[in-house]
């Protein structure tokens, strides 16, 4: 049977890969920069030719090596620790209907991931409201997605005990438009999770 050799694209794609992954684990860079700055590192100023840039599902599975390999004796714990706070912070914002996504859910968070939460509410000024009753300070940005209807979606981020969060506020019909778009978690969702870390 012969031996099926990596293409140059292939083997290319999992350089970027791999590289995007430490920078993620490392330095706590997104997803997009994180392959922006792999392609300069390994291309440098060439252009990039073909369709050789990673998806992000590579590159989440080169983060979960990478963690395994050189933060295996911490990171498990830090993921856990993200993980009950942010059980804990949905608990207090249950009237929004919150969902947990990102590193915190799809478990390759790290020393600089912070805590990302979609909220469902009829209006932005609602969180607000409740934000500012809590005594929490938050700063308002555009997030890089748009919801639905091609609006960008509003983001409030503060500290909370001690961590980075990010809410960002949808209306309530859009908590159906998701169709499998992004992997996310309910409360109960969160809790069978921290369950099955336990067990």
């Amino acid at each position: 049977m012969p031996i099926s050799y990596p293409s140059d694209a292939e083997q290319l794609r999992a350089e970027i890969a791999a590289a995007a992954a430490r920078m993620i684990a490392e330095d706590g860079a997104d997803f997009g920069s994180a392959k922006r700055r792999a392609v300069k590192q390994i291309l440098g100023n060439r252009k990039l030719r073909g369709d050789v840039m990673p998806d992000n599902a590579q590159v989440e599975a080169e983060v979960r090596i990478y963690n395994e390999l050189f933060f295996g004796d911490t990171q498990p714990a830090r993921l856990l620790a993200l993980r009950q706070l942010a059980l804990q912070l949905m608990t207090e914002l249950a009237p929004f209907a919150p969902y947990l996504v990102g590193a915190v859910l799809n478990g390759t968070a790290g020393a600089h991931s912070d805590i990302r939460l979609h909220l469902f509410a009829e209006s932005a000024k609602d969180v607000e409201i409740y934000l500012l009753n809590k005594n929490i300070d938050f700063e308002v940005s555009e997030g890089a997605r748009t919801n639905p209807k091609g609006d960008p979606v509003e983001v409030l981020s503060f500290m909370w005990q001690g961590e980075g969060v990010h809410l960002s506020l949808h209306a309530p019909d859009d908590v159906r438009g998701n169709s499998g778009k992004t992997e996310r978690a309910d409360v109960n969702a969160l809790r069978r999770l921290l369950e099955e870390d336990a067990g």
